[in-house]
């Protein structure tokens, strides 16, 4: 079990975003399969991007409430409200991702659902969507309210 957890954690730190969620650079890849089957590097990663993701619906879920929300909207958060939109949206994104590959309960995500629709109402996501190129998934969907 703790060779697992070690691979998990080299995973957790070497991982970057990719297209698809997180992703194992080529070179990480080939070092870890120096010790490790091909299969225990997928089982990992697959691992790594279930957990991180939950934690970060947990974490982000928590700006959901309006207190919160609000202390980030005027700075007085520790992350930006931007940073905050940013990474909801690629959470949202890799959870619709894990969905079709977990076997287990996804996350409680009523708290971040709460969340992107007060970043939706300060007109906060359609401003960062205008910033930069839609992702591939990524499509305007604010009139359906």
């Amino acid at each position: 079990m703790g060779r697992i957890v070690d691979l998990c954690g080299e995973i957790a730190a070497a991982a970057e975003e990719g297209e698809d969620g997180l992703v194992l650079p080529p070179e990480d890849w080939e070092r870890l399969s120096q010790d490790f089957s091909e299969d225990e590097i997928e089982d990992a990663l697959d691992l790594v991007r279930d957990s991180l993701s939950a934690r970060l619906v947990e974490l982000l879920g928590a700006f959901g409430d309006a207190t919160a929300f609000d202390q980030a909207a005027s700075g007085e958060a520790r992350l930006s409200i931007e940073e905050i939109s940013q990474l909801a949206r690629r959470v949202n994104r890799l959870e619709e991702v894990l969905d079709t590959f977990r076997d287990t309960k996804p996350p409680d995500r009523r708290r971040l659902d709460a969340l992107q629709r007060r970043l939706m109402d300060q007109g906060i996501e359609k401003e960062m969507a205008s910033e930069a190129p839609a992702a591939p998934g990524d499509e305007d969907d604010s009139e359906e309210d």
